[in-house]
Formats: C-alpha cells, sequence, structure tokens
C-alpha cells in the first residue's frame, strides 16, 4: 500500500504533493516516483515477454501431447544368390564383397549385404512328374527323392512335396519332419498328362510368402501336355516369387528320332533365368543330380541391394551381376535375371 500511496504522490502536481511530505521526506518521495516512471516505461516489454513464455509453454505442451507423426519410407532390400564356377564347372568360393559389382537396368548399385554361404532358411519344394512318360523310372525316382532329403534338410529348412501329371497334388505341406516328406515319397500314385507349367505356377505362389531362399526342385522329362498355363506365365511366376529353378531332365528315350527337345529346352530357359540350374539325369543318374543341386545350394553366395536411381516406369528390372577384376570367360555368373517392382520406381 506505501508504494501505492507514492505512485498516487507522484502523479499529482509537484506544489500538491508538498502539502503530504517534508522537503527530506520529499526527496525520498521523488526517487520513488522515477522508480515507478521508470517500470511503467518498460512494462509493455515485460508483459510481451510474459505472453510468449506463456504462448510457448502451451505449444510445447500440445506437441508433446499430439501424436507423433510416422514417416513411411517404401525402401525394398533385393536379395540374389549367386554361384561362380570357373572355366571347368568348378563352384568358386572365396570371393569378397569388393569383387562383384551390381547393376540394375545398368545402373550401377550399392552392395548393401554380403555373405560366402547362407545360412538363411531354405524353402524347398520337391515336383516330381508322375505322367505315364516317366511311369517306369518311378521306383528309382522315389529312391533318390528320400535319400536326397535325408541329406539336405536342416532344423531350420522346410520342404513340400508335389507330384503332377493331369493335375497337380500336393503330397506333403510344408514341413520340417523328414518322415513326412518320406510318407508323401512312398504314395506317389501317377495320371497321364504332364500339367508341368501348373505345378511351376502353384509351387511358386505357394513359395512366394515364405522366408528365407526359395527353391523349386523339378523331376521331369518337361513335356507339357496339360495346355493351362503357359511356359511364359510359370516364368513371371518363379520371377515374382523370387523362386530358383532346378531341373532334373530325366528322359525317357534319349535317342528317339522323334524325341520333342521344346520341353528339354523350356525346363533348360527356366532354370537360367530364376539363376538355378538344369541337369540330364543320364549324367551319373538321379542321386548325382540331387547331389549337385544339394552342393549349389551350400555354396551359394548372398548379395543384396536397396535399388536407388530406378527409371521410373518400369515393371521388371533386370540384374546384371558381373566380377571386374576377372577377365571375360573367367568365370560363369549364374543368378535370377531379374525382379517385378511392387511398387513405383524409386528414381532417387
Amino acid at each position: 500500500m506505501a508504494d501505492l500511496a507514492q505512485l498516487a504522490i507522484s502523479s499529482l502536481p509537484l506544489s500538491h504533493s508538498k502539502r503530504f511530505v517534508t522537503g527530506h521526506d520529499f526527496s525520498r518521495a521523488e526517487s520513488a516516483a522515477a522508480k515507478w516512471k521508470g517500470a511503467l516505461a518498460t512494462a509493455p516489454l515485460f508483459f510481451a515477454a510474459l505472453f510468449l513464455i506463456a504462448f510457448f509453454a502451451i505449444a510445447s505442451a500440445r506437441a508433446q501431447s499430439a501424436p507423433a507423426a510416422t514417416l513411411h519410407v517404401d525402401v525394398r532390400l533385393v536379395n540374389i544368390f549367386v554361384n561362380v564356377t570357373d572355366k571347368t564347372g568348378a563352384l568358386v568360393g572365396g570371393l569378397t564383397r569388393d569383387d562383384f559389382q551390381i547393376k540394375e537396368d545398368g545402373r550401377p548399385q550399392t552392395i548393401a549385404v554380403f555373405d560366402r554361404e547362407s545360412d538363411m532358411p531354405l524353402n524347398l519344394t520337391l515336383a516330381i512328374d508322375t505322367s505315364g512318360s516317366t511311369f517306369k523310372d518311378r521306383p528309382l525316382e522315389q529312391q533318390a527323392a528320400h535319400r536326397f532329403v535325408h541329406a539336405l534338410m536342416r532344423p531350420q529348412d522346410k520342404m513340400s512335396l508335389l507330384e503332377f501329371s493331369t493335375y497337380v497334388t500336393e503330397r506333403t505341406p510344408f514341413t520340417n519332419k523328414v518322415s513326412q516328406i518320406d510318407h508323401g515319397l512312398n504314395s506317389l500314385r501317377g495320371g497321364d498328362a504332364t500339367a508341368l507349367y501348373d505345378a511351376i505356377y502353384l509351387g511358386c505362389q505357394r513359395l512366394g510368402p515364405l522366408d528365407g531362399r526359395k527353391v523349386m526342385v523339378l523331376v521331369s522329362d518337361g513335356g507339357d501336355t496339360a495346355k493351362n498355363t503357359t511356359y511364359a506365365q510359370a516364368l513371371e511366376q518363379a520371377l515374382r516369387n523370387e523362386v530358383m529353378i532346378y531341373s532334373l531332365i530325366d528322359v525317357p528315350i534319349e535317342a528317339s528320332a522323334g524325341r520333342d527337345l521344346g520341353g528339354e529346352h523350356a525346363l533348360i530357359t527356366l532354370a537360367e533365368q530364376t539363376g538355378g540350374k538344369s541337369f540330364y539325369v543320364s549324367e551319373g543318374g538321379l542321386d548325382k543330380a540331387f547331389e549337385r543341386v544339394s552342393d549349389d545350394l551350400r555354396t551359394q553366395y548372398v548379395l543384396g541391394y536397396y535399388p536407388h536411381n530406378q527409371e521410373p516406369g518400369r515393371v521388371f528390372h533386370r540384374i546384371q551381376i558381373s566380377i571386374p577384376r576377372a577377365a571375360a570367360g573367367d568365370f560363369n555368373i549364374r543368378n535370377r535375371t531379374g525382379y517385378y517392382g511392387d511398387s513405383p520406381a524409386n528414381p532417387n
């Protein structure tokens, strides 16, 4: 209250203010009045500062209570399984990340993932042709398949069994239990026609959602007589679902004058396009063919990259793997030829 009285006195004319104070007190009142006048002069800045402090405090509280915005970035890691052989066909190990170069549609990419031998789970579909043209070899196929399954399977791996003739039948769904695969192999029945491309199409669809390496091993003479699914449709499903195809070509009468090579060539091309390989059963028997598949799967390099600088509008992206330091012809490199993009190309 004393301060308010002094402020009231200082606002009066000087002659009136003298009525209330002595000469000595007047000088003190005059000093106090001067201080209050200064306070009044700076009051707008003071209240402005208080307003800003309150404003930012409220804004900060609202920001903390509001849900955080989520930034979604669609970046797809492209994994490629690569086999390298020398001039003699022997598998080449010991290569490093720096030995490889990746290009997508001719544009260099940065290798983000590298492994010499993959411990990734193996998801394998064994598809056996049980049409009439392979009937005589069926007992041999079953015996060799049993041995292949027992030699290849690890606890982290899964395998399914398809048989195809007039129709495609799943004898054993994906499992890591060898006994179930054995039971399926003993249950093969057979039919007249050969629905080869149906088997590839359906088998790749089943493999697609699984994590890890995805492989289909085909045992067939290559002739598709069902005429439901086309070669192009079967190949697209394999590439879309990132399935490697290994073709074990079992030709009934190898020296036949009327032998149709179209089916054999289809099996060879399917393997080449998907990064797998083809083998003729006649070269060492079915056991040897299965053994070569097993060796191939155990000696793969894994390369991965995040695509950048993509060409907009492309649906299918072609992959080229090379070893720049090697002379032409030193190495044979096998990998899938490309992949189908699930989203628009990222030009950055």
